[in-house]
């Protein structure tokens, strides 16, 4: 069954041709502290990402994205970026989770019954 799901879906972990295609052409250039591991083909032309875990694409730091993208032509690992003091630490996209931002007064923050600043709008 295993084999199955992983022929014939993408959002679980690489695909069987993706794992063949990292194995034939694939260098491994390097891995994030969340475990992602970053290729390129051995002409340097195509660049991926094998993803430990869920598939989601805000799990890819600024410096490995810029990689990716072929914004730097040195990985993070080579030539890592300068970051300033206050920049803030990458993290993934929460929207969605329980973890997501939500600003005050908002109905996900407070009963909306409880709310004495909003009446829904009721049709006539």
């Amino acid at each position: 069954m295993y084999f199955l799901k992983r022929l014939l879906t993408w959002w679980n972990s690489q695909t069987l041709g993706t794992q063949i295609f990292t194995a034939r052409n694939g260098v491994k250039v390097g891995e994030d502290a969340a475990g992602n591991i970053f290729y390129e083909t051995r002409d340097r032309k195509r660049r991926w990402v094998i993803f430990n875990g869920e598939m989601e694409a805000s799990r890819v730091t600024p410096d490995w994205h810029g990689w990716l993208h072929h914004t730097f032509d040195q990985p993070p690992t080579v030539a890592p970026l300068k970051h300033k003091p206050w920049e803030k630490t990458h993290e993934a996209n929460m929207t969605g989770t329980d973890t997501a931002y939500v600003p005050p007064g908002s109905i996900r923050k407070a009963d909306p019954v409880a709310r004495r600043d909003y009446e829904a709008w009721q049709p006539e």
